[in-house]
């Protein structure tokens, strides 16, 4: 079934697949969540979602990159706005602390274009273009869900049941949904932490070098054990930037009791360039965070009547960088195959044949990176463009990805 027959709307040839308008339940209404609705909608069905918190999502102030290419693809179909601000830079700079100094030097230069976004905005834009077709529930933890005997699923909270033709997943890494489809499928630690901050551009005061160069790149700054990783965001404030980062490296020891936020200042203090450790160092941060790594994936990711998106169907680690891509991406495949299929089995059953396998790759990407880039890192001090280059392209080993690109001459 295409898209359309002659005149025919979306919501009726959704309805051909089921003998009536198609209901779909959603449990979680983070990005994956929201852009799950709408493709749910996008398609014709009457979706509902259920976000366990009834806190303001919108308030998570963290960066996240995605490719150019598909936030064009996600504005030109309407699950973004083009107004939504972003911090787009089109290439990579790669530095490490020169040897016995401290100051920095660079080591490269890559094409590597990224679309910086920040993580509430985004949530918020994808929240409010699923419109008044998508019923969204906050304060409605999921407790259970299960099949029907009528071939559908229940999403059961404290004080409701409901059948939907299709339940999607996208109830994060302790998914719920993840259970039924998956039982016993868990994430598995990496042995090393990452460490997130954002800071308002005060904090690059007297440092007009860095805030040039943040402008126009985006920075991986190397060292031995580990990497960080700083670029600029959409502040919440229109108009305004703020300067993200990552730092990747060992958790702790046991016999730290200084506290985390502590343990990443010695790192950067021990590591970085002065004015980059800084920057970790300085105190008006805007929001810090402390993970653990880890990485799993399911299988495969759909058992009509049930599916899985986001992090509920895989866990890469973030040196890919594709959390909220591969998200968004769910959402663009599920919208395609709901179109297509000629039932929601059939649809189910397409989602998994594409999914599955990308979340198996980039899981086995994330684990490559990892062990390149904190396990096993190079002697970045005796690096030069070349050897970045030729290390990039063994790290991948064939592998696509956009974050690393071409040599700039």
């Amino acid at each position: 079934m295409g898209a359309t027959r002659g005149r025919r709307s979306d919501r009726e040839v959704v309805a051909d697949m089921a003998g009536a308008v198609l209901r779909i339940g959603v449990v979680g209404g983070s990005v994956a969540g929201c852009a799950m609705a709408i493709a749910g909608a996008r398609a014709g069905a009457e979706v509902t979602v259920h976000e366990r918190s009834d806190a303001a999502l919108e308030d998570r102030g963290f960066g996240i990159v995605i490719p150019p290419a598909l936030h064009g693809e996600l504005v030109a179909a309407g699950y973004l706005d083009a107004a939504m601000p972003t911090a787009p830079v089109p290439s990579r700079v790669w530095l490490t602390r020169q040897s016995g100094r401290s100051t920095a030097r660079e080591l490269a230069r890559q094409e590597a274009a990224v679309t910086a976004c920040h993580w509430g905005l985004l949530w918020r834009t994808l929240h409010a273009n699923t419109g008044g077709a998508v019923r969204y529930h906050r304060g409605r933890p999921v407790t259970e869900v299960r099949r029907h005997p009528s071939g559908g699923a229940v999403i059961r909270t404290a004080d409701t049941e409901q059948v939907y033709d299709i339940v999607v997943g996208a109830d994060g890494p302790r998914s719920v949904t993840r259970e039924t489809v998956a039982p016993g499928v868990r994430p598995v630690p990496a042995g090393y932490a990452v460490w997130r901050g954002t800071l308002p551009l005060t904090a690059l005061a007297g440092r007009p070098h860095l805030l040039e160069l943040l402008r126009s790149a985006w920075i991986t700054l190397g060292y031995r054990g580990g990497h960080g990783v700083f670029y600029l965001i959409p502040g919440a404030a229109p108009g305004s930037r703020l300067l993200a980062y990552a730092v990747y490296g060992s958790p702790p020891p046991a016999s730290w009791t200084a506290g985390r936020e502590a343990y990443v200042r010695r790192i950067a203090e021990e590591h970085f360039p002065a004015d980059w450790a800084g920057l970790v160092g300085r105190g008006e941060h805007t929001s810090t965070a402390y993970h653990p790594v880890t990485d799993f994936h399911t299988p495969q990711v759909a058992d009509p009547p049930f599916l899985l998106a986001g992090d509920a169907a895989s866990i890469t680690r973030p040196h890919t960088a594709s959390g909220a891509t591969k998200a968004l991406q769910d959402a663009l495949c599920l919208e395609r195959v709901l179109r297509g299929a000629s039932s929601p089995a059939d649809a189910l059953r397409a989602y998994a044949a594409e999914r599955s396998p990308e979340g198996a790759r980039l899981v086995t990407l994330g684990r490559r990176l990892g062990h390149a880039m904190v396990e096993r890192t190079p002697d970045w001090a005796a690096m030069g463009p070349a050897d970045v280059t030729t290390w990039s392209r063994a790290t991948l080993d064939g592998a696509d990805s956009y974050l690393y690109g071409a040599e700039e001459g």
